[in-house]
């Protein structure tokens, strides 16, 4: 056992980690124009999904598992999608509901409804407002917009810093965290200012292992290098979030898109690949122009989320506890291919490294290794009979406390 001071997480890091699985939904002006990144000069006039339904993008994604919706309020373009006094780029100059309209109420609607958590993304990075090259007064707006969304909408259990078109600019960081600490104290912050939920570097929906909970900085975007620079008060402790589109590298919708909807195969590797690392996975589904998400990539997610409960709601024999080894007896003549470990993350991340093992007439075989554990590690590999698994903890910081040993059978 090695000694080592430990991080750990707060009580609402550790629930938002419990989440596993989110939905962003990347919905905008952008949307009406074709456009990933608009240049904030597209008219709000074609900003009218007559058919909107936040309730259905909510019932999707509690269909497929997932347990936080998360909304792009405002991306670069710096079209509101809220009644906001900050600006007349917003809904209120489009002929939805004859200017009335607010998506981002309707959506925290129907995510209460639904029983699943509701965040927003507000892009720091404006390309309309013409106050944005003004630091001190832009900062102004922004937080004034983000003050809008932290009060009017109830609890919120994620707030989206996104750093892209941000890179080298500094903002009112210190004053914009005072505001969420003020008025959501709960909320997840991501990768900004002082974050307690960080970007895992990557839009492939996939987390590098080992994927520690501890970090001291995180890539700002994906067309820089450059690291954040966090405040001060930023927890050691800062859990990895992979956001990731369904559909190739597309977060909006786009008519007549032909970039590939992603396989279940991908998807179910991704899934092992980011919650399977102890992250979290943000996947994107983009709402089309009628303000409904389509068709084939509801089936495609809710296929997903039943493959997931199909391979791993039942357990073929499972154990928790204290030590360096804990063993589980399997029924008669099992098939083992799949291992999920979890460790109590209160308590910190206390394994460094492991080894799993099969145990058949008597002779243990290793059958995994791995280092990481934290809140959750998925071992796959060959199918193997065995009459017995074991961990074996070979390296940690103090008494390793699984949460969860678990085997699967989940290719049959």
């Amino acid at each position: 056992m090695i000694t080592i001071p430990l991080a750990k997480p707060t009580k609402q890091q550790a629930a938002w980690q419990d989440l596993e699985l989110g939905m962003f939904c990347h919905f905008g002006l952008n949307t009406f124009h074709g456009r990933e990144w608009g240049d904030g000069q597209d008219s709000p006039a074609l900003f009218n999904p007559e058919s909107l339904d936040a309730g259905q993008w909510a019932r999707t994604a509690k269909l497929a598992g997932m347990k936080y919706l998360m909304l792009t309020a405002k991306h670069h373009d710096g079209f509101c999608l809220w009644q906001t006094e900050t600006t007349d780029y917003s809904v209120k100059s489009s002929p939805w509901k004859n200017g009335q309209g607010d998506v981002v109420r309707e959506c925290a609607e129907a995510c209460r409804n639904e029983g699943i958590r509701f965040g927003v993304y507000l892009s720091p990075w404006d390309r309309h407002d013409p106050r944005y090259p003004d630091p001190k007064a832009y900062d102004e707006v922004y937080c004034a917009q983000l003050t809008e969304l932290l009060t009017r909408y109830g609890p919120l259990v994620e707030i989206w810093f996104d750093g892209a078109g941000s890179e080298g600019r500094q903002y009112d960081w210190p004053r914009i965290m005072w505001l969420v600490r003020k008025y959501q104290p709960d909320a997840m912050v991501f990768n900004m200012g002082a974050p307690t939920v960080r970007w895992v570097g990557n839009e492939d929906g996939v987390a590098p292992y080992p994927c520690w909970n501890t970090a001291e900085a995180a890539r700002v975007s994906m067309f820089t290098n450059e690291m954040t620079s966090w405040l001060p008060e930023t927890p050691a402790w800062v859990p990895a979030e992979c956001p990731v589109p369904i559909r190739g590298n597309h977060w909006f919708w786009h008519p007549n898109d032909a970039t590939p909807l992603r396989s279940l195969e991908e998807l179910t590797d991704m899934y092992d690949r980011s919650v399977g690392h102890g992250a979290t996975l943000l996947l994107n589904l983009a709402p089309d122009v009628r303000g409904l998400l389509p068709n084939e990539e509801v089936r495609r997610v809710v296929e997903f989320g039943d493959e997931i409960k199909r391979r791993f709601s039942n357990p073929l024999a499972e154990t928790s506890g204290k030590g360096d080894m804990l063993t589980i007896r399997l029924p008669d003549d099992a098939e083992v291919d799949h291992v999920i470990l979890m460790e109590q993350i209160e308590h910190g991340e206390r394994v460094r490294e492991y080894v799993l093992e099969a145990e058949r007439d008597g002779l243990w075989t290793e059958i995994a290794a791995g280092s990481a554990i934290g809140r959750k590690k998925i071992d796959s590999f060959p199918a193997v009979r065995a009459r017995q698994l074991r961990l074996r903890v070979i390296r940690s910081a103090e008494e390793p406390n699984i949460r969860a040993f678990a085997a699967y059978n989940a290719n049959r």
